[in-house]
């Protein structure tokens, strides 16, 4: 059994795309086996090599520490067995799935791909992609037949980027294999690593489902906070506080109004929309909830026009600050972040705003969206200042600290709006400010 040669270190496992994904995964394998970690973007690699992780997933100590074959070069995947492919799926412009990236990871593995292998796809795709797109590309590439001279097999990545307590050991993971054999092999290698246990899905297109509503679902109840946020702004009611009051029951589920980005929550249920519309079924809840939460940033925005003209500021020319720029609080990933929707909405008002984020990666936001950041010492003299990411060091700040952002003038011209329900609103309301939250 294959499962036997990993674990005695006889045969190789290899992480293809060493992503936010990928390389916590190649980390785990390798404190059980032997892995190839593998990306065709050279850079990140020679950072991993230095002992470097620009993830920040796993931290630099344990890079250095690692024993994972961190390369660049394709013809290392051929001393391997057992091919992990974890690379991202998003969306195009127009919301509909980009496959590319994930074509081109199994194009490069099917050339590298030896009999008697097994290929595991965990890229969030929908249902059928694996056996529609993926299986094609590999027997062409490799020139061999799927089910006779190698195996696939799907298991969908549920790692959270930046949770340091749910993570691939402790979270349980979904596998499924194209027959009863492979899908026995993939489970026992899992295994290996996933304390929490696998759950074998009947098959490769449920575990794919499975891994698609998922977001979809979080997308949902989310979309629904957005929409309450709004009714409850209207009625002059605190969200925050209808919450709270609404969660002291059981089954109350605890969600919270915000921001949609990064390359799941706002990207998944586009992929389950794409398929339902070409079997001949429109989204109706699904689609509704996605375009409330792509309309945030804008909502967002216009609430704070309305309170700078409150505030008797003058909306051309306004000075404002926006803490954090990153999809989620405490790590450098920009990529899909819906703060771009507030800065780009901003411009619309001829406002530039100032953007401070200690965290991101700095070269990442600039080649992606062209912004350059600030220190958050530079945050002086501003008319309104906007608190978008819940980092642990904008979530210290005391009230002298953001009153120190703001122009000398009283603190009814103050706008300060908190994404992140992060300060006591009775606290700053009080002093005068005029205080916004979702």
């Amino acid at each position: 059994m294959l499962y036997e040669k990993i674990k005695n270190k006889e045969e190789k496992i290899s992480l293809v795309g060493l992503g936010y994904v990928g390389m916590p995964i190649a980390v785990a394998f390798a404190k059980k086996t032997k892995v190839i970690g593998f990306d065709i973007n050279k850079e990140k690699v020679d950072l991993y090599k230095n002992g470097f992780d620009p993830t920040k997933e796993v931290g630099d100590d344990v890079i250095k520490e690692t024993t994972v074959e961190f390369t660049s070069d394709e013809k290392k995947l051929r001393e391997a067995k057992f091919h992990i492919v974890a690379v991202p799926t998003p969306v195009s412009d127009d919301h509909t799935p980009n496959l590319k990236p994930l074509e081109s990871a199994t194009k490069t593995l099917g050339r590298n791909l030896t009999r008697g292998s097994i290929v595991v796809f965990e890229s969030t795709v929908y249902p059928g992609v694996t056996d529609d797109i993926c299986i094609p590309i590999l027997e062409k590439e490799s020139g061999l037949k799927a089910g006779v001279d190698f195996k696939v097999g799907y298991s969908p990545e549920r790692i959270n980027p930046g949770d340091k307590v749910h993570r691939l050991e402790t979270i349980v993971k979904v596998v499924s294999g194209m027959d009863e054999e492979t899908l026995d092999e993939i489970a026992k290698v899992y295994e290996l690593v996933v304390e929490a246990g696998v759950y074998k899905a009947e098959s490769i297109k449920v575990a794919e489902a499975a891994k698609v509503i998922e977001n979809s679902q979080r997308d949902i109840n989310i979309a629904f906070m957005n929409e309450l946020s709004i009714i409850f702004n209207k009625l002059n009611i605190d969200t925050k506080a209808v919450l709270e009051a609404a969660g002291t029951k059981w089954n109350f589920l605890n969600f919270t109004p915000g921001l949609v980005g990064g390359h799941c929550i706002g990207i998944d249920p586009y992929y389950l929309t794409y398929k339902a519309e070409q079997v001949g079924y429109h989204s109706q809840i699904i689609l509704s909830g996605r375009k409330i939460n792509d309309d945030m940033g804008k909502y967002v925005v216009e609430n704070l026009i309305k309170n700078l003209i409150k505030a008797d500021v003058s909306v051309k020319g306004a000075k404002v600050a926006i803490l954090g720029f990153t999809f989620k609080e405490n790590m450098p990933d920009t990529r899909n972040t819906r703060v771009i929707d507030i800065v780009r909405e901003l411009e619309e008002y001829d406002i530039i705003p100032m953007i401070v984020d200690p965290e991101a990666n700095v070269d990442e936001a600039e080649r992606e969206y062209g912004i350059k950041f600030d220190s958050i010492k530079d945050v002086k003299d501003m008319d309104a200042v906007l608190i978008a990411v819940g980092h642990n060091e904008f979530m210290k700040l005391t009230q002298e600290d953001i009153n120190s952002f703001y122009k000398d003038t009283g603190n009814e011209h103050k706008v300060l709006l908190d994404i992140k329900a992060s300060l006591d609103r009775n606290e700053y309301e009080t002093a005068g400010y005029k205080y916004w939250r979702l």
